[in-house]
């Protein structure tokens, strides 16, 4: 246990460099104009966003299957505990945005700017949000129209991410189960990706630096235990005899 834990608590560690640095450097979101570089965060923050976000879950659970080599019956256990992590990590931060009830940057932005009162915001419906948000917006010519539409979409509260814990777990989760398989390359794909994600709910702006932290700390937790888990019910994470010349031929 104490040796998953410091596997993941290092991925974790790197995952937190950029939103920690956002917070310490005290850089406040604004919008800005359309441009390929924002286009870019959009569409990597879709990548998560349904119904995609379905499809990623997919593609990854099959390339961890394949890379992990697992029976039958061990891969049925592993897509549970797989999906009953991201599952698991979604619930919370459901439960934890309605205790919390902390507004998105662009909400404030939209009280800062127009007519839009915070408080009477959240009172309302998804639906009733949205048509505000879609009022707020119609005139703002100067912002792209996939923006404006994602605001839309997109009208819960804030703390924590969503789409954090969502990227947060499977870059974790590669680190804890592909790691004693030295699937470097997997690993840091999944890093970079999980991070540009999470840079993405900032510039759209989506989400607060702490956002991002408290939700990857929250991976964090889930994962080890279900690495835990996995290796509990699995059976060794580390490769067979026959897979560890593969994976010296892959090292050299």
């Amino acid at each position: 246990m104490l040796s998953i834990a410091k596997r993941t608590a290092a991925g974790a560690a790197l995952l937190l460099v950029m939103p920690v640095a956002v917070l310490i450097s005290g850089w406040k979101w604004q919008p800005e104009p359309s441009g390929w570089g924002l286009e870019a965060f959009y569409w990597i923050t879709e990548t998560v966003t349904e119904p995609w976000g379905a499809i990623t879950h997919l593609l990854l659970f099959g390339w961890f299957l394949w890379c992990l080599r697992f029976r039958l019956k061990a891969a049925i256990v592993l897509f549970a505990i797989l999906g009953g992590v991201i599952l698991l990590g979604q619930s919370v931060k459901s439960h934890v945005k309605k205790t919390v009830q902390e507004p998105r940057p662009y909400v404030v932005w939209l009280e800062k700017t127009n007519n839009l009162q915070v408080d009477e915001f959240y009172a309302q419906k998804r639906r009733a949000r949205s048509a505000m948000v879609k009022e707020q917006v119609a005139h703002m010519d100067t912002l792209p129209l996939y923006l404006r539409q994602h605001w839309q979409n997109e009208t819960g509260f804030a703390f924590p991410s969503g789409h954090t814990m969502f990227v947060a777990s499977w870059a974790l989760l590669a680190v804890g189960l592909l790691w004693p398989r030295r699937r470097t390359v997997t690993i840091v794909l999944l890093l970079g990706w999980a991070v540009a994600v999470m840079a993405s709910r900032l510039v759209l702006g989506m989400h607060w630096p702490r956002d991002l932290i408290a939700s990857t700390l929250i991976s964090w937790l889930l994962v080890t235990l279900a690495t835990w888990i996995t290796r509990k019910l699995c059976g060794p994470l580390t490769p067979p005899p026959e897979e560890a010349g593969n994976i010296r031929e892959r090292a050299e």
